[in-house]
């Protein structure tokens, strides 16, 4: 266990040291006694597979960056997956400026809401695709949401000792065309993209 941000910074660093490294992530959140952007500022944005290195966020909200990061990937994989025409929905992203973007990148239109949004049960009733990250139980039930949503949960909590998602899935599954269940919808995709960035990063050549 370190005890400081210059021994996980060495450990990081011995670990790009090596050769054919084809990914490296953090665990967040780091014990608040390790400064976090230090360690984020240390890991190479090739190899950045999380994309959480400030150099590699600012690229992604560029639009230049070669990786995605993995949730808002693992959210866009899904969506596109579904027999539907993106650009004709009314999508909402409930928190998640990461997954906006990716969305914009897309070309896509959408609206964004936060708890401080002053009509967000008007964009919830309006909306035909809801993506939800906000991390808390009861975000949305099936009286807010509009008869054949499309409902993407990306949030986890913990709730009564158990692992739950954003949704009151129950209540908004009877009304919706699709909706992911959380746990087990976006997390295992998430992985997924993860694994998948690298892979790009191991065809991308990089040595390490």
């Amino acid at each position: 266990t370190a005890n400081s941000a210059e021994e996980v910074v060495a450990v990081i660093n011995k670990e790009q040291e090596k050769e054919n490294l084809c990914g490296l992530i953090v665990q967040l959140p780091l014990p608040v006694y390790i400064d976090s952007e230090a360690v984020l500022q240390t890991i190479n944005p090739k190899v950045d597979v999380d994309l959480i290195n400030p150099l590699s966020t600012a690229d992604f909200y560029k639009g230049i960056a070669k990786l995605i990061p993995p949730t808002p990937g693992a959210i866009l994989h899904i969506l596109q997956q579904l027999p539907i025409d993106l650009k004709q929905e009314k999508i909402l992203v409930l928190v998640g400026k990461p997954t906006a973007h990716a969305l914009k990148l897309q070309g896509l239109n959408i609206e964004t809401a936060t708890q401080d949004t002053q009509n967000k049960s008007e964009l919830i009733k309006q909306a035909t695709v809801i993506i939800t990250g906000v991390g808390k139980t009861g975000v949305l039930s099936g009286e807010e949401v509009s008869d054949g949503v499309v409902i993407i949960d990306a949030g986890t909590s913990e709730s009564e000792g158990s692992i739950q998602g954003d949704v009151d899935f129950d209540s908004v599954a009877p009304k919706a065309r699709y909706i992911t269940p959380s746990p087990g919808g976006v997390g295992p995709v998430t992985v997924a993209k993860l694994l998948h960035n690298v892979l790009e990063v191991a065809e991308s050549g990089y040595k390490g």
